[in-house]
């Protein structure tokens, strides 16, 4: 909920806090520009204000709604609230609490966060605090029995006063958090259209990484709508960046696949899995990116056991990143509805039909070699050369 005549939304970020100040500026402005290009894809009216440690939106009451969820998409971004913007004064800021209270305010207790960023402000943010929390008392008391809890209130109206402005809220809504997008270098994301890829591709966007999707193609195991579902998901994920260039390099992969569904039994995904990183790898090497990124989760499958882990990440020199490592399925589950991407994830996945009867869960990179095919990682490099661009945008 935003406080009736809302025109602002103040922006707030948490990490880049503690880089240095050149660093610092060098990140807001990232944050800042995401954050226009969110808006302006959205056809968000209003426009980012910069100021060092909060920037702000400024725009009409109608569109405050919309302004808020830019922000709070925004990578960077820890939280952003709506705001009543008014003079930077005490008796219009005391008003305006008094004003917003019937409409913010029925009922549990409250508390007032009064904060000056202007220190040389004929007044103190406890004195303001005060004389607010008496505004808003006698505001309500005719409805009901107000209370003040200073601790742990059920309603908090926030005040930052500014030198120019003060801006009055009630709401503060969440963000990713994490770094600007592009902060950091790029990264290869395996997509492969199930639940957890582009949760763990959200996840290092969310860090700052632009991601470079791959989707590798099944061919005969790769099930219905197996490609599409994989595009729809990074379509979702480019919701969250839209200047940024998410063409996915489509592998053909179903060749190699088959074969190995035909020629191996003991080791069959863990040689997929290196057949993969290979493939991510030269696609790497063509677009600057400086690590791999997939959506393993430890112990979840037979081929991410910690043992398998180690064996597959051999086939590549580069890191290979794996956010979701650590996490239950049931978390990913809940951050892939969050996201948007749950929906087009969840169609049944080829794989299941590629793995073979008896599992491998303790794998040994000796053992493997033995009978993996010698030309896998030819095999992978020769499906790279042949990859085709598919714009998630449809353009």
């Amino acid at each position: 909920m935003h406080p009736p005549g809302a025109d602002t939304v103040l922006v707030r970020h948490g990490d880049i806090n503690t880089k240095s100040t050149s660093v610092k500026r060098y990140m807001e402005g990232l944050l800042v520009e995401h954050l226009e290009a969110l808006m302006a894809d959205r056809s968000v009216p209003g426009s980012v204000v910069r100021e060092w440690n909060r920037p702000r939106i400024e725009t009409t009451e109608g569109a405050v709604a919309d302004a808020l969820d830019a922000a709070t998409d925004t990578f960077g971004v820890v939280s952003a609230s709506p705001c009543v913007t008014v003079e930077p004064a005490f008796e219009p800021i005391v008003d305006a609490l008094a004003e917003i209270a019937p409409e913010a305010y029925d009922g549990g207790s409250f508390a007032v966060d009064a904060r000056r960023a202007d220190k040389d402000l004929p007044f103190t943010s406890q004195e303001l605090a005060k004389a607010g929390g008496t505004a808003i008392w006698e505001a309500v008391e005719d409805a009901f029995d107000p209370t003040v809890d200073l601790d742990d209130p059920d309603h908090t109206f926030g005040v930052e006063v500014r030198s120019d402005a003060a801006y009055l809220y009630t709401d503060t809504v969440a963000g990713p958090g994490g770094l600007p997008l592009g902060s950091q270098a790029p990264m290869v994301a395996l997509i492969s259209g199930g639940i957890d890829s582009p949760v763990a591709a959200y996840e290092v966007m969310r860090r700052g990484s632009p991601i470079v999707p791959v989707y590798v193609a099944l061919g005969e195991y790769g099930g219905p709508d197996h490609e599409a579902r994989a595009i729809e998901t990074v379509r979702s994920l480019a919701r969250y960046a839209p200047t940024r260039d998410l063409t996915v390099y489509r592998v053909p992969g179903g060749d190699t696949v088959s074969h190995l569904a035909e020629t191996m039994e003991q080791g069959r995904m863990l040689s997929l899995r290196r057949f993969f990183y290979r493939i991510a790898e030269h696609v790497a090497a063509k677009t600057d990116a400086q690590g791999i990124v997939t959506g393993e989760a430890l112990g979840q499958k037979s081929s991410q056991t910690a043992q398998n882990l180690a064996v597959t990440s051999r086939a590549t020199d580069l890191p290979i990143h794996r956010p979701l490592l650590a996490m239950d399925k049931e978390t990913i589950v809940e951050r892939a509805r969050n996201i948007g991407t749950y929906r087009d994830s969840t169609i049944p996945a080829g794989c299941n039909r590629i793995a073979p009867d008896r599992v491998e869960t303790n794998g040994r990179v000796e053992q493997l070699l033995a009978v993996e095919p010698d030309d896998l990682y030819e095999r992978a490099a020769s499906a790279t050369s042949e990859a085709t661009l598919i714009d998630p945008r449809g353009r």
